[in-house]
């Protein structure tokens, strides 16, 4: 089995990583803090590639079309293979990786590894805009958009777009949605949801209660007009 983690920087995947190593599941080595399999230069670059693909149509608008229709690059695929070789070459039953780079190709993902299981993790944006990611700055993936000093307003931009982009990508075959919150408040059931998903045994791991809801005592904007439809969407906002 191959399985991996798609959702944005700052949105809490690392405990979906480290939930899925304390399962069994080889998450290719090393890992860092955050539980991403590193060094990442490769899986950077070969976003670089997919970026080129896209293009930016003005506002909060992005045209995927070229890049959904297209077979991944050739250097794409190389670069990819090169990050993963450790997961690759692996003889683990059990197989994984959790970068959130991956969400900026996914499609690409999919079309390399289609009968990977694909988890869709999400957190409610209005904490994810709180901290701070490399994929902040979109730029540094090659990807156009409308730029902004306002550091909270970028991250809504790059979260927008990861969802935008999460949402054109057709469904994959073997696909789970789950959300950070629930993780947290619903432990148990969310486990059970895995484990009928990936057909292992799931372990605990200890997550904090107070990561949650922390825009409600902050100062600064966390909240967007454009986040709206994707709260209701998601179930944050009825």
């Amino acid at each position: 089995m191959l399985v991996t983690v798609i959702g944005r920087g700052h949105s809490g995947t690392r405990a979906m990583s480290q939930t899925l190593a304390k399962s069994g599941v080889f998450m290719g080595e090393p890992l860092n803090d955050s539980w991403d399999l590193v060094p990442a230069e490769s899986m950077y670059e070969a976003c670089r590639v997919f970026g080129r693909y896209v293009a930016y149509t003005g506002g909060l608008t992005w045209d995927f079309s070229k890049a959904l229709a297209a077979e991944p690059d050739p250097a794409f695929t190389r670069l990819i293979e090169d990050y993963l070789s450790s997961v690759l070459n692996s003889g683990a039953e059990n197989r994984g990786w959790k970068i959130p780079e991956t969400t900026l190709c996914y499609p690409w993902i999919l079309k390399m590894f289609p009968d990977a299981h694909y988890i869709h993790w999400v957190r409610d944006p209005r904490d994810c805009v709180l901290g701070g990611h490399v994929t902040d700055d979109l730029s540094v993936f090659g990807i156009e958009y409308e730029r902004t000093d306002d550091i909270r307003r970028r991250r809504a931009i790059s979260w927008k777009y990861q969802r935008e982009l999460m949402k054109a990508t057709p469904v994959p075959r073997k696909l789970i949605q789950l959300r950070f919150e629930d993780m947290v408040f619903q432990q148990d059931k969310t486990l059970a949801q895995l484990e009928g998903f990936l057909g292992i045994p799931m372990a605990k791991i200890k997550m904090c209660p107070d990561s949650v809801g922390r825009y409600k005592t902050d100062t600064g904007t966390h909240m967007f007009d454009f986040f709206e439809s994707d709260l209701i969407e998601c179930g944050y906002m009825c």
